[in-house]
């Protein structure tokens, strides 16, 4: 989340931002593949994702936060490409990284989103 928080204010080139995260030590606990796949991920697909998620959102794209966005891009990326997690605790993680790092109410605007999205790309999972 963070590393897409940093993309969205810099602009910078992804693979700058992974090998920046990459060189600080609390970053070191993460899985390295996972963290460049994610970032990779969404910052190549990142229209795509936009567009998926802007008949659930309410408002404008450049309207969000944006954590609320980097975390929704997330929670949407690993709703799609990650099957073998299950959905609610994609939700989860994304909801209580929206709590640490979101404005006030964040985290219930980020949990209403995932879950529409979840509904569309995980139909097959929440109805068993």
């Amino acid at each position: 989340m963070q590393a897409l928080y940093s993309w969205q204010l810099t602009g910078d080139d992804p693979k700058n931002i992974l090998l920046a995260f990459r060189e600080e030590d609390e970053h070191a606990k993460a899985d390295p593949e996972y963290f460049r796949e994610i970032l990779m991920g969404v910052t190549g697909a990142h229209e795509e994702l936009d567009a998926r998620m802007q008949p659930w959102l309410g408002r404008e794209l450049d309207q969000l936060d944006p954590v609320e966005h980097a975390l929704l891009w997330v929670g949407q990326w690993e709703l799609a490409e990650r099957f073998e997690l299950p959905y609610r605790v994609v939700i989860n993680e994304a909801v209580e990284l929206a709590k640490r790092f979101g404005a006030e109410q964040s985290h219930r605007y980020v949990n209403g989103v995932l879950d529409r999205l979840a509904s569309e790309l995980r139909a097959s999972e929440i109805r068993r």
